[in-house]
């Protein structure tokens, strides 16, 4: 089905990728993609523009399955790792492109306190609770709310989790909404509403090559802008120290344009031993915001092919796929390895609700929560 998308609209976008955007209505196919171990049907929603762009959702973990752009000669690639088989995601699966939640990344010792109260939630990374405990949001079915066709593209999914579900307080009810319009831009939006004080933290987990997807030469060398002037160095565990580190004079500052391999491998930093590479939290400049704002903008100056990051979220979490080692068999029958892709996946900060200092990702009854993310795909010029 992948392989047919990208044929269809190929010269369609290699007439359109360089030209101003026309008022051409964007489009939204639901269709059946397989099914779970327990006969349970996924279902698959592809958006698509008129300019060659299209994302392909799943209602597996509201997973991210494909982000298809040109490059500068129109030529499209899908520029998002994971599986060509939708039920792959639960067999093998590895957050690629997932909904991310309760809690995205690691709460320490998968405990924390609230009103008083302490919670325990599963250790499913070494003494932490990593992305919602080993059974989050990336292993749910979700339903489908709504699919539109028009000026924006868009799918409304749907979750409930129970009241305790993973050691968490609260029923949770979430929607994620993914848009895209005639720009390339496909926005993710998150909401959710409580029946109890509770901690939230959604983000979405796709692993970027702008190259395309099993490029064979990885995504280390793109270049990468985080405005951010200081980052939440961890300790051994990957748990923040609490501390906000100056990124100036560091691996650590993409202020300006900078190729992700000249620090990737630099061991002299206590950080990257510590990650195996760039795992970690940059705290933005701009912080918690009604609006999306600049997160990250990565450029593969081969391909020409640029993936902004926008986010109303105060923190960026990058990931160079340290610990991809060539036991995952993606699409097309690519082996992924450690340097093949990049994470940049906004959030609050990690362990926030055991940093009272760190922004709060307190949820209570009657104040919902909503984040937005935009994942904007362009072509940088000659």
């Amino acid at each position: 089905m992948l392989k047919m998308m990208r044929v269809g609209v190929a010269a369609l976008a290699a007439a359109t990728a360089l030209t101003p955007y026309a008022a051409i209505a964007a489009d939204a196919k639901r269709e059946a993609a397989g099914k779970l171990a327990d006969g349970s049907a996924i279902e698959a929603i592809t958006l698509s523009n008129g300019h060659g762009v299209s994302a392909r959702i799943l209602t597996y973990g509201a997973t991210l399955q494909s982000l298809i752009g040109p490059d500068r000669d129109g030529k499209l690639a899908d520029v998002a790792l994971g599986y060509d088989d939708a039920a792959t995601y639960q067999s093998h699966p590895n957050y690629f492109g997932a909904t991310i939640g309760r809690y995205a990344n690691r709460i320490a010792g998968g405990r924390f306190t609230l009103d008083g109260k302490t919670y325990q939630l599963p250790l499913n990374d070494r003494v932490n609770s990593l992305h919602g405990g080993g059974k989050g949001f990336d292993k749910q079915l979700w339903k489908i709310v709504s699919v539109k066709s028009g000026p924006v593209a868009s799918v409304v999914l749907a979750f409930s989790s129970p009241d305790g579900d993973a050691g968490y307080p609260g029923a949770l009810d979430v929607t994620v909404t993914y848009a895209l319009d005639e720009t390339g831009a496909l926005k993710v939006s998150y909401d959710a509403k409580t029946t109890k004080p509770t901690v939230v933290n959604i983000t979405n987990h796709s692993f970027f090559n702008l190259a395309g997807e099993g490029a064979p030469a990885g995504a280390t060398f793109h270049t990468l802008v985080i405005p951010a002037q200081s980052y939440t160095p961890v300790d051994a565990h990957l748990i923040p120290t609490g501390e906000r580190r100056p990124v100036a004079g560091t691996v650590f500052d993409f202020r300006k344009p900078r190729v992700i391999a000249d620090g990737i491998r630099d061991g002299r930093d206590e950080q990257i031993r510590f990650g195996q590479g760039y795992d970690h939290n940059f705290a933005l400049d701009k912080g918690l915001t009604a609006t999306p704002q600049l997160a990250a903008r990565l450029e593969d100056p081969a391909s020409g092919r640029v993936l902004e990051v926008l986010s109303t979220e105060p923190g960026v979490q990058f990931y160079t796929a340290n610990f991809l080692d060539g036991t995952f068999v993606g699409k097309g029958g690519h082996v992924y390895r450690m340097g093949d892709s990049v994470s940049l996946e906004p959030q609050k900060f990690p362990d926030s609700p055991n940093h009272p200092d760190f922004v709060s990702a307190r949820v209570d009854p009657g104040k919902p929560y909503h984040s937005e993310m935009i994942f904007k795909l362009s072509v940088a010029p000659r």
